[in-house]
């Protein structure tokens, strides 16, 4: 069975087309830099590579490219449409009514729809890529599974807001917990790597969107994105953890809306406020030629996910190991390095000529001597989205 697996990222979208349950790719490929002056096409098959540099507008353009290189005669590996029978997708927000892999009904979409508040940059997108899929893929099955689902096992202490119960009971309102595919998919491959029985993993997700889970004997039991997907790290477009009184100074003293304060933490904000740009790569480019703006924002970067690693110890009683992963975690050896330096009281020691190595493949980049193992495990999202949707058929 051919399932097709769309990724829609807030700037980005991946896609595989796997064999199931052979597991085996079909093709693989990404589309990024959304929304941008240039954007970046890749495509890849067993005899086939396409690399392309165009404008693209949006993620309609952008899954229509990929429906293209698909079918294309010479690099395509499907003759019709109807030889895909599932699309899984990538949902970033369930709310409370979405906590396990469901099948797309119009009313599942409408609930999605619902949830756009809470995850503005994603939720739309994640939509649009199931209803393009829609009418092209018009005989498959869609598919969609939920960031917040894998982090269902967080324990009521950490995942309720001190405010009144209310809000909790009647609102569903509390943490919730993204990138959950990922998380879920690197931690199982760190627990495999460990062969303990009982565990103790800190999983990094560094990409255009940050988060860090606390994975105790695989289940996740802390994480640093909450209600909606803003908190937490920062980011390439959004702010991650602020004071909420400044949200009320900037509409009581210098007289902005709340529109505009959400758009602002929301796609101002993050690396992007701090230096200008939204992509790493062209910070750490900067930052090597001396941009003093663009150093502290990688610095402060590091130094927020080294608050967390602290916090999520204390929380777990100790550490078995770090993951870093996505696309920032297995290509940064900056952001690793700053992460993991002067990190030895916790028993985290770099090896910076492991880490220095660009491999992408699960790599250890720790020193012989540190009792926390350090580790790259490239995230595999959509083969976990392609597992979870076959087993749901």
């Amino acid at each position: 069975m051919k399932v097709l697996v769309i990724n829609s990222g807030s700037s980005s979208i991946k896609y595989q087309l796997f064999e199931m349950p052979q597991q085996e790719v079909l093709c693989s490929g990404l589309i990024e830099r959304i929304g941008l002056e240039i954007g970046k096409v890749h495509y890849k098959s067993n005899n086939n590579k396409v690399e392309e540099e165009v404008a693209i507008a949006n993620h309609k353009s952008g899954l229509e490219r990929v429906v293209d290189l698909l079918l294309d005669k010479k690099v395509g590996v499907i003759s019709s449409t109807d030889e895909i029978k599932v699309v899984g997708h990538r949902v970033v927000h369930g709310g409370s009514t979405f906590t396990k892999t469901t099948i797309v009904t119009e009313e599942v979409k409408k609930k999605i729809e619902s949830l756009f508040s809470l995850a503005p940059l994603h939720n739309p997108a994640n939509l649009e890529g199931i209803t393009v899929s829609e009418s092209i893929f018009k005989n498959a099955q869609q598919v969609a599974v939920f960031d917040t689902a894998f982090h269902q096992t967080i324990p009521v202490v950490a995942y309720k807001y001190a405010i009144p119960n209310k809000f909790l009971d009647e609102h569903r309102i509390r943490l919730y917990g993204f990138h959950g595919t990922s998380h879920k998919y690197v931690s199982e491959k760190a627990n495999e790597y460990l062969q303990k029985e009982h565990s103790k993993i800190i999983t990094i997700h560094l990409g255009n969107g940050c988060s860090i889970t606390a994975v105790e004997n695989g289940k996740s039991i802390d994480h640093s994105l909450g209600f909606g997907p803003v908190t937490g790290l920062i980011m390439g477009t959004r702010s991650g953890d602020i004071d909420h009184s400044l949200i009320f100074y900037l509409i009581n003293n210098l007289g902005h809306d709340a529109d505009y304060i959400n758009d602002m933490l929301q796609k101002e904000s993050g690396m992007l406020g701090l230096t200008g740009f939204s992509d790493l790569r062209d910070i750490e480019a900067a930052a090597a030629k001396g941009d003093k703006n663009c150093q502290l924002a990688l610095d402060m970067n590091a130094y927020r996910i080294k608050k967390y690693i602290g916090s999520y110890v204390a929380a777990m009683n100790g550490l078995d190991a770090i993951v870093f992963t996505a696309g920032i975690g297995e290509n940064s050896d900056v952001i690793r390095r700053l992460v993991c330096t002067d990190m030895e009281y916790l028993g985290i020691e770099l090896d910076t000529e492991k880490n220095a190595i660009r491999a992408k493949q699960f790599t250890e980049i720790h020193k012989e001597t540190s009792k926390v193992k350090v580790l790259v495990i490239p995230t595999n999202e959509e083969l976990e989205i392609a597992k979870q949707s076959y087993e749901l058929l």
